[in-house]
């Protein structure tokens, strides 16, 4: 717990082993996100689309295309696994099973940590569950093809996520980095570790206890690079959404709220609209 409060409240991020998802599953999504992305353009158009809230199975090229100040070097592919998932036969055969498989193990690990961080806080194990920071799971997979000139472009910009914690697998290439104290560190692979960093969201709700660390990664003449982000959200229906706030028992007169109320519909579509860039979502919604 004193270690999950000292990572969230410094850097953002952290890695962990012995998370109990089985190295095979680790290895078996890699490879289904491989055989997906890999297959002929033909086939992987049918998913194609740039209307994020068309299908809960959504394949493209930047999402913020037409909205950040420059584009990225990789191809995305998002399934919305919870809490409604798709049918199989929805999901594209190369990684059909193995998505189902590991979006459950995942989310399993995803409530267990929301109960530490909760403790962490000297909240209540239940208490970031009870507020909705698990009520959608999106998982993403990234796929990186070699770069010939790395120098000239970027793997993802610079950015924060926008949801609560992101749980993400990366493989052994690496590429991802991390800002601290005005330094770009590396986050380095380690063989059957999971990286877990927070979103906008849960700084927002911690008024800054934990923090949302700016991150990106590199473009890389080795590849392709394959990663999945596993995002944890809020309830996105726009009928009786739920009011995101700082938690008030982390408020005191000589540490109040620092963040307006919002939603998590809100949120998601101003962090959308922005695109990716160095200027978090979160500064948006600052008092």
């Amino acid at each position: 717990m004193e270690e999950v409060k000292d990572a969230l409240g410094s850097w953002g991020f952290f890695q962990i082993v012995n998370h109990g998802i089985p190295v095979d599953v680790l290895e078996d999504m890699k490879k289904g996100v491989l055989g997906f992305f890999e297959q002929d353009s033909e086939v992987r158009k049918q998913w194609y689309t740039r209307d994020r809230s068309a299908n809960r199975v959504v394949y493209n090229s930047n999402f913020d295309l037409y909205s950040a100040p420059v584009t990225n070097w990789r191809d995305s592919f998002v399934c919305r696994m919870y809490p409604n998932p798709p049918q199989p036969e929805e999901l594209p055969p190369p990684c059909r099973d193995i998505l189902l498989e590991y979006s459950s193990q995942v989310m399993k690990l995803g409530c267990s940590i929301l109960e530490l961080m909760s403790e962490a806080l000297g909240l209540e194990p239940n208490h970031l569950w009870d507020m909705g920071c698990a009520t959608q799971l999106q998982v993403t997979s990234h796929y990186y093809p070699p770069c010939p000139q790395p120098e000239l472009t970027m793997g993802i910009t610079e950015h924060t996520d926008a949801g609560f914690i992101t749980i993400l697998q990366q493989d052994q290439i690496g590429g991802l980095k991390v800002l601290y104290k005005d330094q770009w560190t590396h986050v380095h692979p380690i063989q059957g570790a999971l990286v877990v960093n927070a979103g906008d969201l849960l700084q927002l709700i911690t008024n800054d206890k934990f923090v949302s660390a700016q991150h990106k990664v590199v473009a890389n003449k080795v590849g392709p690079r394959i990663s999945v982000a596993s995002f944890f959200l809020t309830d996105l229906m726009t009928q009786n959404p739920k009011v995101l706030e700082p938690i008030k028992e982390l408020l005191s007169e000589d540490n109040p709220a620092k963040y307006r109320s919002t939603t998590g519909k809100e949120f998601l579509d101003y962090f959308y609209k922005k695109g990716l860039d160095a200027t978090p979502a979160l500064t948006y919604f600052k008092i």
